[in-house]
């Protein structure tokens, strides 16, 4: 008998086959116009995301991590500002806060794997300016908790919302929550381009208008240069590919939602194995599942067993959170950030997977189970 098809962690190439006649229309149609730059198809996608988060600005941006850098400039933050960021999140996060000349300081995370609105709090001090939530693997976090801590001390809320385009707590969408939100459209994102890209929204007139100069070299509508900026603009291919997936995108969330169920309904009784919140499990939160990401004591073990079974899987960032990164300075003690990297891994999740496919993923791990004891 022959080996089962391997089951990759991301299958790029299935992605862009299933929707090749239309993605190629697209590309002749934008490249036939010669529309590169600051065109009527970013300008379309801009107002789509506007209506699909209900915010009054987006911007389309170069990528996820100049979103940030941009908003927390366009938001005054700087040089003797700290922003309290999960440890638990990509090199991002931070790098922004620090090439704004502020100082990341890092907090730890919740059962759920969000910021802790507890080690928040405790992160305080009198040059605190905003908290950074980041609504990983398709979740928000408690906004609730968070609102009140940055009303009762004054601070901004500032959302790196890259992982979580369409995700909700309480009705509200990710990344529209605080001063500004940023989202990723990496190509493995739930809507990814075929490169980098990223934007920015908010609902604040003056940060509306920071951002819209910062972008584009400081170049206000009638082209002349009034501030410093620089080149930072989502290009128009990308944008035109972004509008044209968005069509899908609430199609896509929900086969997403589907396939966590499925993994929920059949891992769940695995003692060894923590599972992240089911799609049912809180009906303040509804997540998009950017990620399914497990935590299991045998984990080295799991991954090669499903490895050799032709199943690919992924520790996220290598397995570093921010405060491992020694070489960049950071000495915090983080406990509970620690014990989870030891044990987080990803299973393959994105909409190119078929039921079977999930099944035997499921069937592989209780298999190992089995044979562990």
């Amino acid at each position: 008998m022959s080996a089962a098809p391997a089951i990759p962690f991301f299958n790029y190439p299935a992605m862009f086959k299933r929707d090749e006649d239309k993605i190629m229309s697209v590309l002749r149609d934008v490249l036939g116009r010669g529309a590169f730059i600051l065109q009527k198809d970013l300008e379309e996608f801009e107002g789509n995301l506007r209506d699909y988060l209900g915010v009054k600005y987006a911007f389309g941006v170069a990528d996820g991590t100049n979103a940030l850098i941009l908003g927390l400039k366009a938001a005054g933050i700087g040089p003797g500002d700290e922003v309290i960021v999960p440890s638990h999140t990509y090199i991002a996060s931070a790098a922004s806060i620090h090439l704004v000349g502020a100082k990341p300081v890092l907090a730890e995370m919740s059962p759920d794997h969000m910021l802790d609105p507890f080690s928040v709090e405790s992160k305080i001090t009198d040059r605190t300016a905003a908290i950074m939530p980041v609504q990983l693997n398709g979740r928000t976090c408690d906004m609730d908790a968070l609102q009140t801590i940055a009303d009762q001390n004054d601070l901004l809320i500032v959302e790196d919302a890259a992982q979580g385009l369409g995700s909700k707590f309480k009705g509200k969408c990710a990344g529209t929550f605080g001063a500004f939100g940023t989202f990723s459209f990496y190509p493995a994102k739930v809507l990814g381009s075929f490169g980098d890209g990223g934007a920015i929204v908010t609902n604040d007139d003056r940060i509306a208008r920071e951002v819209s100069l910062l972008r584009d070299h400081g170049r206000d509508e009638t082209g002349r240069v009034i501030a410093w900026g620089t080149n930072s603009r989502l290009d128009n291919v990308q944008a035109a590919v972004l509008l044209h997936k968005f069509k899908t995108y609430d199609k896509d969330v929900e086969r997403r939602r589907e396939i966590a169920g499925k993994y929920d309904n059949a891992l769940s009784g695995i003692n060894d194995i923590t599972l992240p919140p089911g799609p049912d499990g809180d009906p303040r939160h509804f997540d998009v599942y950017q990620n399914y990401e497990i935590e299991a004591g045998r984990r080295d073990a799991l991954r090669q067993f499903l490895t050799d079974n032709g199943v690919g899987t992924l520790i996220q960032w290598g397995g570093t959170a921010v405060h491992m990164h020694h070489e960049l300075g950071f000495v915090e003690s983080m406990p509970v950030t620690d014990k989870f990297f030891e044990r987080c891994f990803m299973l393959p999740m994105h909409t190119a997977l078929s039921d079977s496919e999930v099944d035997r993923i499921c069937d592989l791990i209780h298999g190992f189970y089995r044979q562990a004891g």
